[in-house]
C-alpha cells in the first residue's frame, strides 16, 4: 500500500490551499463542521503555518475535534505538531487555542471506520484521492487508520493539554 504525495505542482497546490484563503477572509464558518483550519508552528522554521483538514468527528471533550492526516505521518503539518503540539484551530466560526495529539493506532482505526460508516461517499473519495485501495468494509478503514507508516493517522485537537482522564 502506498500513500499519495502532497500537492507539489503550482495549480494543484493552489487548489488544495484555497480553503485557507476562505478562512483568512473571515468566511471559514461557511464550511460548518466539515473542515478545520489548523495553525501550527513549523518544526524547522518556528514560523506559523496553516492547513485545512477534514474533520472526522468531534472529540470526547467539548470543543475538541478529530482530524485525519491524509498523507500519513509524513505530512508536514503532522510532523510539525509532533514537534510543537501547541496549536490553534477553527471549526465553523469558533477559534480555539489548544493542543494536537496523535491518537493510538487502534483508536485511530476505529474512528476512521466510524467516519466511513457516517460518510461513505466522502471517505471512499478521499481514499481514492490518497491512493488507498479500500473495499468499503469497516475492516479496511480500520486497517488504514491503524497503519502508522502508510495509513491515515488521526489527531485529536483539544483545549486541554492532556486529554487523558486524571
Amino acid at each position: 500500500m502506498r500513500t499519495a504525495s502532497p500537492a507539489r505542482r503550482r495549480l494543484s497546490r493552489a487548489v488544495v490551499r484555497a480553503p485557507i484563503l476562505v478562512y483568512r477572509c473571515g468566511l471559514g464558518g461557511l464550511f460548518g463542521r466539515r473542515l478545520v483550519l489548523l495553525t501550527h508552528v513549523g518544526r524547522r522554521t518556528g514560523r506559523p503555518r496553516q492547513v485545512v483538514l477534514e474533520v472526522v468527528g468531534p472529540g470526547a471533550d467539548p470543543g475538541s475535534w478529530v482530524v485525519a492526516s491524509g498523507y500519513g505521518p509524513r505530512a508536514a503539518w503532522f510532523r510539525n505538531v509532533l514537534a510543537h503540539p501547541e496549536v490553534s484551530y477553527q471549526v465553523g466560526w469558533r477559534r480555539r487555542d489548544g493542543w494536537a495529539r496523535p491518537l493510538p493506532a487502534a483508536e485511530s482505526g476505529r474512528l476512521l471506520a466510524g467516519y466511513a460508516a457516517r460518510r461513505p461517499r466522502t471517505a471512499a473519495a478521499l481514499m481514492r484521492l490518497l491512493d488507498h485501495d479500500v473495499d468499503g468494509s469497516p475492516e479496511a478503514y480500520e486497517r488504514i487508520g491503524a497503519d502508522g507508516e502508510h495509513g491515515v493517522p488521526l489527531v485529536l485537537l483539544t483545549t486541554r493539554p492532556d486529554p487523558a482522564p486524571a
